[in-house]
């Protein structure tokens, strides 16, 4: 919502700005470097990964998907993301500058927090059940359910970055595509160009078949440019140039003080603190 009132008015969302400035970074990042932002970045999906390869050690492996079910349960994301999409621009730029400056929205950090911290019973069943099927399945939540990994790979479709393997020097080992944590078929493409491919490089890493067998490859950059240490570095680089380029400018620290948020806090249970949608 924020996006897109800037865009149609130029007014930046000065109560979270940093919200803005962290979705810019990944759309930016996902527009150049692929999906980077969720196999590098995201918090949700560092805990993702820590999840599956718990399962992993527990029961001695991770299962897949059935073909049949896996491809409808991929599309419940882009369903997500549709949904969300559909809403925010059918809103008008003046219901979303009044939430943009209701109660609500001036606290809804503070909700998102208690949304744990208060957890109703469904939130935990929820909540459990996606622990326990991460454990099972690698990436659960990511590759079924976030609409935020849908945007990103969506944008990525247009990234100059992608996997690219020479036929010509592969030993077909099948070893980059067991250890792609989406089960890409890395050992059968010339390039990989699914909005699924996280820009993890592991199957770079594994792949014994001689340096320019398997590469992480930007159109115009040369070869084997990529390594996993350069491409963090350019990513926390980058992130880091953005905060604090948001920061000097006045687009990183929220507008509603301190003395303000103590007082909202404090009347927080209050009607006019829910949420102001139907």
């Amino acid at each position: 919502m924020g996006w897109k009132l800037f865009v149609l008015t130029g007014i930046w969302d000065s109560v979270h700005p940093a919200a803005m400035i962290i979705l810019g970074f990944a759309g930016l990042i996902s527009l150049t470097l692929r999906k980077s932002f969720c196999g590098w970045f995201c918090p949700v999906g560092t805990l993702s990964e820590w999840l599956w390869k718990l399962g992993r050690k527990i029961f001695g492996r991770n299962y897949r998907m059935p073909v049949w079910l896996d491809l409808p349960l991929r599309s419940l994301k882009y369903l997500l993301l549709g949904f969300f999409v559909w809403t925010i621009f059918s809103m008008s730029r003046l219901a979303i500058l009044a939430f943009l400056r209701s109660p609500y929205y001036k606290m809804s950090d503070v909700k998102m927090l208690f949304f744990f911290t208060r957890m109703s019973t469904t939130t935990f069943v929820v909540l459990a059940i996606l622990v326990l099927t991460s454990l099972v399945f690698r990436n659960f939540w990511c590759r079924y359910l976030c609409p935020y990994g849908a945007l990103t790979g969506l944008l990525a479709l247009l990234s100059p970055t992608r996997i690219q393997r020479n036929s010509d020097t592969c030993i077909e080992c099948k070893l980059c595509s067991e250890v792609c944590p989406y089960h890409l078929p890395v050992d059968r493409k010339d390039r990989i160009i699914s909005p699924e491919c996280n820009g993890c490089m592991d199957c770079t890493l594994v792949c014994p078949g001689g340096k320019n067998t398997l590469e992480l490859k930007t159109i115009g950059v040369r070869k084997k440019f990529w390594s996993s240490a350069k491409l963090g570095f350019v990513i926390i680089v980058l992130y880091v140039g953005l905060v604090y380029t948001a920061t000097i400018t006045g687009h990183w620290k929220t507008s509603v003080s301190e003395q303000e948020f103590r007082i909202r806090l404090q009347e927080i249970n209050m009607p006019q603190y829910t949420h102001p949608g139907g």
